[in-house]
């Protein structure tokens, strides 16, 4: 049967435990990261002040004068034990479409303006991210980019960056991108960036350093809550989400944003039941049988 890894702890400071599943990111290390981290919080434990996954790992902060360190150790590994068997481990996530333009006009002018910063300087982000992963078609690339979804392992750095891991694939189909040279001092708001496997959508302007490929047509931030989907939050992205990038045309990109600013745009999304066990017996087959319809 396969388990997944056992999990290393270390205390940080005197209010802290940061718990490792792995050194190497795997999806199957985000799911008992998420899986822990939910049973967490579903037993509401006395003395525990913040729980915050990350991709392959997780941070809880806690008040030793509420709870001493060890009895918290106590819980965390007794928690551990019970989530190491993928059949243990159903999450009930949402799977969310992100309309993206590809190789855009606002995407490649900040191309321009940092090339400076950037391993080859005289192309554009996407070229290169087409390059060296051996993509000679513009509409090849963009179809490996969208054809499987996206887990989202872990949000932070900017408000509601989410980095999405792709699903379903063997590590020769992952794209793969390396970040520039030094990072940009501003990034346009909703661009889509790759580095190394991660995905993520910025939420804001800011600084960064993945290779920008698209822009987003739809916020993953909202501090205006225009939006019924986000009226519940600013952020968009949950952990455990899975997001599916569908590419957009230059018109089909005006529309949305049009829709965006008037407040009548709904995210495509669907609620599913994801099974761990199933996606390491099945892979790619079993992200297809949950893309049905969608």
């Amino acid at each position: 049967m396969f388990t997944l890894p056992e999990t290393r702890f270390d205390f940080g400071g005197d209010e802290y435990i940061y718990a490792e599943i792995s050194r190497d990111m795997s999806a199957e290390s985000n799911f008992k990261a998420l899986a822990i981290v939910n049973e967490l919080r579903k037993r509401n434990i006395p003395g525990i002040i913040e729980i915050v996954p990350s991709n392959a790992s997780y941070l809880v902060r806690y008040n030793p004068e509420i709870i001493p360190a060890r009895d918290l150790l106590d819980y965390l590994k007794d928690i551990d034990i019970t989530k190491s068997n993928p059949a243990e481990l159903n999450l009930s996530v949402r799977m969310v479409e992100i309309p993206v333009w590809y190789d855009d006009p606002i995407t490649r002018e900040y191309s321009r303006r940092f090339k400076s910063r950037h391993q080859e300087p005289d192309i554009s982000n996407f070229e290169f991210a087409m390059k060296v992963n051996g993509f000679r078609e513009k509409e090849a690339f963009i179809e490996a980019h969208t054809r499987m979804p996206y887990l989202i392992t872990m949000v932070g750095f900017l408000p509601g960056t989410a980095w999405g891991f792709p699903l379903g694939l063997h590590p020769q189909e992952i794209i793969q991108v390396p970040k520039y040279l030094s990072p940009r001092t501003d990034t346009p708001r909703q661009a889509v960036g790759v580095g190394g496997a991660f995905t993520v959508v910025y939420p804001v302007n800011g600084p960064g350093s993945y290779q920008l490929i698209g822009i987003s047509a739809v916020p993953v931030y909202d501090n205006e809550k225009r939006l019924v989907d986000l009226e519940d939050t600013y952020f968009l992205a949950r952990p455990g989400d899975i997001w599916k990038y569908r590419s957009v045309d230059e018109r089909e990109y005006s529309r949305i944003v049009e829709e965006v600013k008037q407040g009548t745009y709904r995210y495509r999304m669907k609620y599913i039941e994801f099974s761990p066990q199933e996606y390491v017996t099945k892979g790619k087959v079993y992200i297809r049988e949950l893309m049905e319809g969608f």
